[in-house]
């Protein structure tokens, strides 16, 4: 019931591993200090996020409609969460020292934030689903990873500012902002757990266990 969804969240963690691509020594160090500033702060937000994925994607195994609803809805609030404090840290680090460093920031926290409400009214549209109708569940859940299909575009797009040119690089070279490997995250009472060191990859949410 919940393997869409599951399917929908895979190219989030495409989202968590942009920041991971090659470094370049040639970077300036005022760039480079800027994107440890970021990165530092950046590192339990990923983390977070990959949690709450892979907490979605382990539900869809074998969870009961009241799971599957509680886990969608904490593991939305929390990726909103991530997404906030994710764009509290570029705000506070100031303007990236780069070519129209200050418009990519406002843009960077703009849909950042606009990212962490469009989660937020997922979960509302998760918490108003009917477990107790397992049809209707079914529909309202295929209804929600539509959604979700959107939102990833939005939260590629509010990365794609951040992750361009010498700052991308800068960035990179970061272990904060590099690959995040979700931990072991127990759903709610009832429901699948994450394995440690599952990987919050397509092929892990597009083969979720019968």
């Amino acid at each position: 019931m919940n393997k869409k969804l599951a399917a929908a969240l895979s190219g989030g963690a495409v989202l968590m591993l942009a920041l991971s691509g090659c470094s370049d020594d040639g970077n300036d160090d005022k760039v480079n200090a800027w994107a440890k500033t970021v990165c530092d702060q950046a590192k339990p937000q990923l983390q977070k996020r990959a949690n709450a994925q892979q907490v979605i994607i382990s539900t869809a195994a074998d969870g009961k409609p009241a799971d599957i609803q509680a886990a969608d809805s904490k593991a939305f609030q929390d990726i909103a969460d991530a997404d906030r404090a994710l764009a509290k840290a570029v705000q506070g680090a100031g303007a990236p020292p780069v070519d129209n460093g200050e418009q990519l920031q406002a843009d960077a926290v703009k849909e950042l934030n606009a990212t962490a409400v469009a989660y937020e009214n997922l979960k509302k549209q998760v918490d108003a689903l009917d477990p107790n109708n397992q049809q209707k569940f079914a529909d309202g859940l295929q209804g929600v990873a539509d959604g979700l299909k959107k939102i990833e575009k939005m939260d590629q797009d509010a990365l794609a500012k951040l992750q361009s040119g010498e700052l991308g690089t800068a960035m990179a070279k970061q272990p904060g902002c590099q690959k995040v490997t979700p931990s072991a995250a127990p759903g709610p009472a009832g429901s699948a757990s994450a394995k440690p060191g599952a990987p919050a990859s397509p092929s892990a949410s597009a083969k979720p266990k019968s």
